[in-house]
């Protein structure tokens, strides 16, 4: 990866951890980088136009070109725009959190994410990678989109680890898991990666990549809802997948 991009990512996101303008001083000790090196990023942002200075030696915080330059971007993502009314549906139906993620080779990363009111819900953070290929089900849905040999041969490379007492640790089983998923089109995980958690997933294809929808809440309120909630998402991906084609 490339030192300097990470740096400057770095640097955004430690101003959303912090909340407060940063010194130059508590900016280098916060990132652990060379206070001459965090000059040179801190000089450059604030040149693009990115941070500025409060006052002078009061330190330094985010302008709004970043927020902005987002909003362009994200108003033009074609994919979020199609699937944001169609999971908005499912989520103010259901009350619960729904979420698009996005296969880039094998690490499913979060494109979108719609959370109810309830005060108590599934949360994840849009950019983040789901917890986990064999103990979710938008893992799990991502998994059955592998030829048979990639996806044996994916399995025979990793330890399948206990996310909770529910996690299946037999490959065999998991193999099963996913073959019975895939037949009937929505893959599930009961409390699988995180206690008293389940989710339902399903998969779509848009420009040849892999996309996967996912309804996710309590063990107490979904299990009730599990049928529909699967129903809603795969006929959220059959709109979404022939439109794509």
């Amino acid at each position: 990866m490339s030192k300097i991009v990470e740096r400057t990512l770095d640097v955004f996101e430690m101003f959303a951890a912090e909340k407060r303008p940063v010194s130059l001083t508590d900016m280098a000790r916060l990132l652990d980088i060379p206070i001459s090196s965090c000059h040179d990023l801190a000089q450059t942002l604030q040149t693009r136009g990115y941070i500025y200075e409060t006052a002078p030696r009061a330190g330094f915080y985010p302008t709004r070109r970043l927020q902005s330059i987002a909003g362009v971007i994200a108003a033009h993502d074609s994919v979020v725009l199609r699937a944001e009314a169609l999971l908005t549906e499912i989520r103010d139906e259901l009350g619960e959190t729904v979420t698009l993620a996005k296969a880039t080779g094998m690490k499913v990363r979060y494109l979108l994410v719609l959370e109810p009111e309830h005060p108590i819900r599934f949360s994840v953070t849009v950019g983040s990678e789901i917890r986990s290929l064999y103990a979710t089900s938008a893992g799990k849905a991502f998994l059955g989109t592998l030829p048979e040999a990639a996806l044996k041969a994916h399995l025979k490379s990793v330890e399948l680890k206990p996310m909770t007492a529910k996690t299946i640790t037999s490959k065999s089983r998991l193999l099963a898991d996913i073959a019975e998923a895939k037949a009937r089109g929505w893959f599930v995980n009961r409390e699988e990666s995180l206690e008293g958690v389940v989710t339902v997933s399903s998969v779509f294809v848009w420009n040849t990549s892999v996309h996967v929808i996912t309804v996710a809440g309590t063990f107490d309120r979904m299990e009730h809802k599990l049928k529909v909630a699967a129903q809603r998402v795969m006929a959220a991906c059959r709109v979404l997948g022939e439109s794509g084609t």
